[in-house]
């Protein structure tokens, strides 16, 4: 069985974060969207807040798990079984930055990294402009899978 993991911090998931997800899903039988913990970080969504959104999100796709974790992602990887992990690319900074921690997790075990080019449409979105029009009380709901939604 082909799985991939896709980690991020999701804070939100993002229409780009779903383009890789779904088109993910035709590549390999099991796509584990992992949220990653980091303790330093500042999120504008709790963890709970976040596993749902994505939950709701692929609740009609079976291939599709959401998990958390601590640590390294590819130490993460061996302990599930994980022999690759997805990265979706919008533009030449994403390729040079995701370039060497792929570089690194091979370094340090036998990861693949897979790349997928993000959609056109979705390759101008990321969670921190989605977050800055949140706190500006923007129209966020253009930007993010229809089950992100602020009380």
């Amino acid at each position: 069985m082909r799985k991939a993991l896709f980690p991020g911090s999701f804070d939100p998931i993002t229409l780009g974060h779903y383009d890789i997800i779904k088109r993910g899903v035709t590549l390999f039988d099991e796509i584990i969207v992992a949220i990653g913990i980091n303790a330093d970080k500042k999120y504008m969504f709790s963890l709970e807040e976040r596993k749902a959104f994505i939950e709701k999100t692929f609740a009609d796709e079976p291939k599709v798990k959401v998990v958390t974790y601590e640590g390294l992602t590819v130490h993460f990887c061996q302990e599930i079984g994980v022999e690759f992990i997805l990265r979706g690319l919008r533009n030449p900074a994403d390729f040079e930055f995701e370039k060497a921690i792929a570089h690194t997790n091979r370094e340090l075990a036998s990861i693949e990294t897979v790349f997928l080019l993000t959609a056109a449409k979705t390759s101008y979105i990321s969670s921190s402009i989605v977050r800055d029009v949140i706190r500006n009380n923007g129209d966020y709901t253009k930007l993010v899978p229809d089950t992100v939604r602020i009380k």
